[in-house]
């Protein structure tokens, strides 16, 4: 399914907005796979391109939430202090909530767009993958390869960065597939209620809207939208899981 998102990115079969009045609501076929929607576009470009979009989206705000959260927990769980309580307490209310709900209110206070989706889920990602960072942190720097390395005269970025870091990335590396299916899903859900990616950029989450009423007569093209956001949410589970295999063999 990835494969075919990244394909997608460069190539799809006809233009995702091309509309052919006389081929609407067609079933799936060899000249559409997936069948055509109610103005005759063909729903397997619109899924792909959807795909892509929702991925831009999600990993776009897991890398920028990622790489915030590591700098403000890496600095937060080495220092402490009064900076890592305010902080972790903060971030302790904003996890408290549900965060496609947050991302929901959000979107409403900076309006619709992917951009800003992207900006939205970063800034309640940055919270949580800050907290494990931290925790995280504050139990590597009491161990003895870092008291060994401190010992050496080893620089504090050096071994907050090089030494720490790949040691915390097992534990971080779940919360980022998490982080990655709220993404998916909190896209899904914006735009499913209109306020999330704006015409013409193609998404799921719409697509999903518009086509509940035709459910019963046209099926393939609700299951192909849906179906596309579960696969896209296991298949990065899968890959998750295959990393952390690698990593513990």
């Amino acid at each position: 399914m990835l494969l075919l998102v990244i394909v997608g990115v460069f190539w799809t079969p006809y233009d995702a907005e091309a509309m052919d009045t006389a081929a609407k609501m067609q079933p799936p076929s060899l000249a559409h796979l997936l069948g055509t929607d109610n103005f005759g576009r063909d729903i397997f470009s619109r899924v792909l391109e959807g795909a892509g979009t929702t991925l831009f989206i999600a990993v776009s705000a897991v890398a920028a939430g990622l790489f915030f959260g590591i700098l403000i927990g890496a600095f937060t769980g080495w220092y402490g202090g009064w900076v890592d309580e305010v902080l972790m307490r903060v971030a302790d209310v904003i996890t408290a909530f549900p965060s496609i709900l947050l991302a929901l209110v959000l979107i409403s206070l900076l309006g619709s767009g992917k951009y800003n989706i992207i900006l939205a889920l970063t800034l309640l990602f940055i919270p949580s993958f800050s907290r494990v960072v931290r925790s995280e942190y504050a139990k590597q720097k009491e161990l003895d390869y870092v008291r060994n390395a401190r010992l050496m005269g080893v620089g504090t970025l050096r071994i907050m960065f090089v030494h720490i870091l790949p040691n915390v990335w097992p534990v971080l590396l779940s919360s980022v597939t998490i982080g990655f299916n709220n993404a998916v899903l909190a896209e899904a859900a914006m735009s499913y209620v209109g306020i999330g990616v704006l015409l013409p950029d193609a998404s799921l989450g719409r697509m999903l809207s518009e086509s509940q009423a035709f459910f019963f007569s046209a099926p393939w093209y609700a299951l192909s939208a849906g179906l596309t956001i579960v696969f896209l949410i296991l298949g990065v589970g899968l890959i998750s899981d295959g990393l952390g295999e690698w990593d513990n063999a």
